[in-house]
């Protein structure tokens, strides 16, 4: 009997999670975060300060 184990398909999510980043990597890779929805032209144009 062998040691060779034979795999088909690429292992799961849950069992092979990604490895950690931390935010400066982040940030590097993707920029700031920004939020979700930016306000629109007109809640821009009429924003009170």
């Amino acid at each position: 009997m062998s040691s060779f184990s034979f795999r088909s398909s690429r292992p799961d999510s849950w069992t092979m999670p990604r490895p950690h980043r931390d935010a400066s990597l982040r940030l590097m890779t993707h920029g700031p975060i920004r939020p979700m929805e930016e306000p629109g032209f007109l809640a821009r144009l009429f924003a009170r300060p």
